[in-house]
């Protein structure tokens, strides 16, 4: 048995979609991260510069901003200082290039609420946004339940938890991204360019061999000991998961 129990999509208080607004100056970047939001549902609006994130904001009103710190001209923090002074409390999720933990700190100070660096995976964005939604109570989900389940394989979203029959199963951040994934689309072929998009650095220059190594790892940690196979290959296609026939 296939059960998907998680969050199927967010949506405002009155049922009306969740409206986000990407700023970028990487325009192929923004409108990545757009395609994957509207995947979820949402009502979505990109801008590559300050000074039409803030325009857009005004007109827009967003639930949520994904917003970048290195921009020329009004840079992200500028731009998060002008929202905030007009008392707009929308939740914001910093994108930036720096690693060091100065920066993030700035970032957080100047009234972000949380932060991505880059090059990052959609779906952490994506978990993030979600998580930043649910924590403001700008959007409602129909469940409450974040487990995912396919046979008798569970993925709690929440925790992070994995387990197989019980068993508890150790991931790292991207094998529990790519499970994710997959089992958020379960008796779903996906080819190795949307794991690519979805689970991957926007910038994997066509690497598409390191889908066939996580694949191969995932295998071996949900599918030893003898336990029937869950991930299968469509050669030529992609691969899906589902329980065992």
């Amino acid at each position: 048995m296939v059960t998907q129990t998680a969050p199927a999509a967010l949506t405002r208080p009155d049922g009306s979609p969740v409206r986000a607004l990407v700023v970028d100056d990487e325009a192929a970047l923004g409108e990545l991260i757009q395609l994957a939001l509207r995947y979820e549902g949402w009502q979505v609006e990109t801008a590559t510069d300050g000074a039409s994130a803030l325009s857009k904001a005004r007109a827009l009103a967003p639930d949520v901003i994904v917003l970048d710190i290195m921009m020329p001209g009004l840079d992200g923090l500028e731009v998060l200082r002008r929202l905030r002074a007009t008392g707009d409390d929308v939740p914001v999720l910093f994108l930036t290039a720096k690693d060091a933990v100065a920066d993030r700190v700035v970032g957080l100070t100047a009234g972000g609420d949380d932060y991505v660096t880059k090059p990052f995976s959609l779906e952490e964005v994506v978990a993030r946004l979600r998580g930043l939604l649910r924590r403001s109570g700008r959007a409602v989900s129909g469940y409450t339940d974040p487990v995912l389940r396919v046979g008798d394989l569970t993925l709690d979203e929440e925790s992070y938890e994995v387990t197989r029959g019980g068993r508890p199963i150790e991931l790292t951040a991207k094998e529990f991204e790519l499970l994710r994934y997959l089992m958020r689309n379960p008796r779903r072929v996906v080819s190795k360019l949307q794991i690519l998009d979805r689970v991957w650095s926007y910038d994997f220059e066509g690497r598409s061999s390191i889908v066939e190594i996580y694949i191969s790892y995932l295998r071996k940690k949900i599918e030893g000991e003898g336990l029937p196979p869950l991930i299968h290959t469509v050669r030529g296609v992609g691969y899906l998961i589902k329980p065992p026939s």
